[in-house]
């Protein structure tokens, strides 16, 4: 989707986007009723985002110069094709701006960008109550892999299962 056939335009985030990014986090976190998870900072962001070693990308979506929605993406990596791909984290715009072509708009930006680095793959999550997100993806062609279950260690759990790891050797083979 080309900006000029729309009344949007996409752009990379930029240094100085830190609380526009932030904004749309928390405005994303309450739509699915997480917002007391978010402790994301301006400082985080910029960081991650714009630091020595940037951790993930962030496509902006403006309407009349206002950020209205964002995709935040990092690579990933496939043992099994051998290559990096692309993992969405974040896609959201905010609800007034929906119906536009901007979500779609974003999904298809990061697409491009996929395909320009080689990447094979293009995946994200989605929670199972948001039927309007799934039915969005699937009318693009996307497919839920629910043979698939997503498991994840936070703080307490990580901490625990980290105390009992083995060193890691820095020696190289010789």
């Amino acid at each position: 989707m080309s900006a000029a056939n729309s009344d949007f335009e996409l752009r990379r985030a930029r240094l100085g986007d830190e609380a526009e990014v932030l904004r749309l986090i928390q405005a994303l976190a309450e739509y699915e009723k997480l917002a007391h998870e978010v402790v994301a900072t301006e400082a985080d962001l910029r960081r991650t985002l714009f630091g020595e070693q940037p951790e993930a990308e962030c496509l902006l979506a403006e309407v009349d110069g206002r950020c209205v929605g964002m995709a935040l993406y990092f690579a990933n990596y496939s043992t099994f094709r051998g290559r990096a791909g692309i993992h969405l984290e974040d896609l959201f715009v905010e609800p007034a701006m929906r119906g536009r072509g901007i979500g779609k708009g974003l999904l298809a930006a990061v697409a491009r960008i996929a395909v320009d680095r080689g990447c094979p793959r293009y995946e994200w999550s989605v929670l199972d109550w948001n039927t309007p997100s799934i039915e969005f993806y699937r009318a693009l062609g996307a497919v839920g892999l629910d043979e698939w279950t997503m498991f994840r260690l936070d703080e307490e759990a990580l901490a625990q299962v980290a105390a009992v790891a083995p060193p890691i050797s820095d020696k190289s083979r010789s």
